[in-house]
């Protein structure tokens, strides 16, 4: 495997060197909870959805989503076809609420439309299912040293939480919104100058590229069958998808933090619609460029095990094995390369045998998936742990593929978004740490330097958590999808537990066991029925805590509580 250029190496640091210096300085002065937790309430709305984006957009989204475009194709978008509708539905429902409301959590509502024990087993699960997926985000930079370095994946998880846990202890939520917004410039750039770079290397035009993308099937973007065990179709996008990005940004403290620290309202609803208009089309050039990697290795070899370090775990353990399918794995691919140029010479001649070399084509195409799931299969058997190399595939290209200079780029990109997306997090986690258990339970009343204090430690807590996991992620397959099956395990509940609190009859105790009872029907689909995709979750979760909340208020014999307008 070829290792980086210093020059590459330069870019890196100057890049990472300047965004931390910007947010410091800007952090500077930063005293009380307010301005620590949300910038005073003063941030531009431009910046503030850049920052809802970039918080999307992070290495998870740079390694996971272009790995799942190589090996699945284009399917993923649908995923985010709800967000539109979610936007236009929270922009009249809990952004002006709770921008209103002056609350530093959502889930200082709760207790007003509630009480307590709601607000604080909400807020429980929301820090358990962001510690998670933070963990998550980090994983993706660990896999780049990783695939890099050949370090060990624990190594690599702690060269990079370690620096962004003391970045985002001493920055804020102001340090972090404009550190996003740089990344957001930064990663526009590298996914644009890659797709490029891809388009000249790939030796055939740009119409034979996408037929043989087309013929694997990896540009197919809709899906319209209906079916609780396919993930990714247009209707689990629709419906699962919008109760999802309902949740994530109307719930998740994490975005919700993001509009509170808009000016307005106005504004606030104007940060989300720019997730609304660009959201889908930067994920589809994130997917092309896994899809573009894909047709460039019709005409390269490709590895045969992206992950460099089980490589060579089964070089050592098994040689003569993997040697014999190292031979069968180079005469498929060399076919396939010879059905590659004969279906782009078949349609440049317009030559009537083009669907007859594009059928050749396919079959060898799954000779080589078939042999590589071979070596797969040995990896796990030789190792003992999980095969899936998704999250290896980007890293690979990039640094044995892209020119000097652009390697960098990219891996800086990466760098920043983890930096900035764990950043991030971490800040929401700190958060409701401290506004809805630390000083709503145990020290209501301190000075603000205390609080800084106890959120500095409670960001501490949270990275080593976020640390402990990423070393476990890293091996569950693509990142993407891990850190969205984490999200929607808790999402659907939580939601379901603001929109019960629209219901003018709903009571404390349906909500309480409403919530309860949706986690356990989640749990129970989640273990008892894997089939039923991560997305539904959504939905089941919510209808549950919905249904069963007002089921129960109806026979709670207590008056109603009474909604406290902020």
């Amino acid at each position: 495997m070829r290792s980086m250029h210093w020059i590459n190496w330069v870019v890196v640091g100057a890049w990472l060197s300047y965004v931390a210096i910007d947010g410091l300085r800007r952090a500077r002065g930063t005293k009380h909870i307010e301005g620590y937790f949300l910038a005073d309430r003063n941030l531009p709305w431009w910046a503030v959805g850049l920052s809802v984006m970039a918080t999307q957009l992070s290495a998870v989204t740079m390694i996971g989503t272009t790995g799942q475009g190589a090996v699945d194709g284009m399917r993923f978008v649908q995923f985010y076809f709800g967000l539109p509708l979610a936007m236009v539905i929270l922009g009249v429902t809990l952004v002006p609420f709770l921008h209103g409301a002056k609350v530093f959590t959502a889930y200082e509502y709760l207790e007003r439309r509630f009480d307590a024990k709601t607000r604080s087993l909400t807020a429980f699960l929301f820090l358990l299912s962001r510690g998670m997926s933070c963990g998550t985000i980090l994983a993706a930079p660990a896999v780049v040293f990783s695939a890099i370095f050949g370090w060990p994946l624990g190594w690599c998880v702690l060269l990079m939480g370690v620096p962004t846990v003391l970045y985002t202890m001493i920055g804020g939520v102001q340090a972090v919104t404009w550190a996003d917004v740089k990344q957001m410039v930064l990663i526009v750039v590298a996914i644009t100058a890659v797709v490029t770079v891809l388009l000249i290397r790939i030796p055939v035009s740009p119409g034979d590229a996408l037929h043989l993308a087309g013929a694997t099937g990896r540009l197919r973007v809709f899906d319209f069958t209906f079916s609780l065990k396919s993930t990714y179709t247009f209707w689990s996008g629709i419906i699962g998808g919008t109760f999802l990005m309902l949740s994530y940004f109307g719930t998740d403290q994490s975005q919700v933090q993001r509009y509170l620290t808009a000016r307005s309202v106005g504004e606030a609803r104007s940060s989300l619609l720019i997730s609304a208009y660009w959201k889908i089309p930067l994920q589809a050039l994130v997917l092309l460029i896994g899809v573009l990697v894909f047709v460039f290795y019709q005409f390269e070899t490709p590895p045969m095990l992206y992950n460099p370090v089980q490589e060579g775990k089964v070089r050592a353990a098994q040689p003569a094995a993997l040697a014999a399918l190292q031979t069968r794995y180079n005469s498929v691919v060399s076919a396939r390369q010879e059905a590659a140029r004969a279906v782009s010479a078949a349609r440049k001649a317009g030559d009537d045998e083009a669907s007859t070399a594009t059928s050749a084509f396919r079959t060898d195409d799954s000779l080589v998936t078939s042999v590589r799931a071979e070596a797969l299969a040995l990896v796990e058997k030789t190792t003992g742990e999980p095969s899936k190399d998704v999250n290896y595939i980007i890293p690979r290209f990039v640094v044995e593929q892209l020119p000097i200079g652009l390697a960098g780029l990219f891996i800086a990109g990466v760098m920043a978004a983890a930096m900035s997306a764990i950043a991030a997090e971490l800040n929401s986690l700190a958060t409701s740490t401290v506004i809805d258990f630390y000083r709503r339970w145990f020290r209501k009343e301190a000075s603000d330097a205390h609080f800084l204090n106890v959120s500095k430690g409670a960001t501490a807590l949270w990275g080593i958590f976020a640390c402990i996991v990423a070393t476990q992620a890293a091996t569950l397959g693509s990142l993407i999808e891990v850190v969205n099956r984490f999200g929607s395990f808790f999402y659907g509940s939580i939601l379901g537990v603001f929109i019960l609190a629209m219901f003018p009859g709903a009571r404390a105790s349906g909500a309480f066991i409403g919530l309860i009872a949706g986690m356990c029907t989640v749990a129970a689909v989640n273990f008892g029925a894997p089939q039923v995709a991560f997305l539904w979750h959504n939905v089941i979760g919510a209808v549950t805590v919905v249904v069963i909340g007002l089921a129960v208020g109806m026979i709670t014999p207590a008056a109603p509580v009474v909604v406290n307008k902020a």
